[in-house]
């Protein structure tokens, strides 16, 4: 599949910065909306509900990678970005292990011509069976540019 294409250089980062997961997820946030793939005016909404998710649950899957995900009011299509953070942030994994790659999802709340619930599904599968390869762990933690990032994930599209 193609789903690599939904991660736009432009919204990634090799270079997170904040010290704790609040500040990671704001400056995830930030990144989708410097990038034009969320409204300025999303911001605060989407900033409050992955908040919100990480109180309910941690989305730290372990193996140094956390998957943040949540529904987003006013968007009509998925908004995803990978990024590196090369200290490493505490994000309550279950391996109690740092995250240093972060996937972010946004979804809309409800199915529409741009959003296909089904294959979301299949994204997330997809993008938790990459995050296990510790050969991807490992070559998206040297990456340089946000564009080496999203050229690592379109040569993991066929896993």
């Amino acid at each position: 599949m193609s789903f690599w294409k939904q991660f736009k250089p432009k919204s990634c980062s090799v270079n997170l910065k904040a010290a704790a997961k609040e500040g990671v997820l704001a400056e995830l946030v930030d990144n989708m909306v410097k990038a034009d793939l969320l409204a300025e005016d999303l911001r605060e909404s989407a900033l409050r509900t992955l908040l919100e998710r990480e109180e309910l649950a941690s989305t730290g899957v372990g193996m140094g990678v956390a998957i943040p995900h949540v529904k987003v009011a006013g968007i009509d299509q998925v908004v995803c970005t990978l990024s590196v953070h090369q200290d490493g942030v505490e994000w309550s994994a279950v391996d109690g292990e740092p995250a240093h790659l972060v996937f972010c999802v946004l979804r809309p709340e409800r199915a529409g011509e741009l959003h296909d619930p089904d294959l979301h599904i299949e994204m997330m599968t997809w993008i938790a069976r990459i995050a296990r390869e510790a050969d991807f762990r490992r070559f998206a933690r040297a990456t340089k540019t946000k564009k080496e990032l999203v050229d690592l994930l379109k040569e993991m599209s066929a896993v």
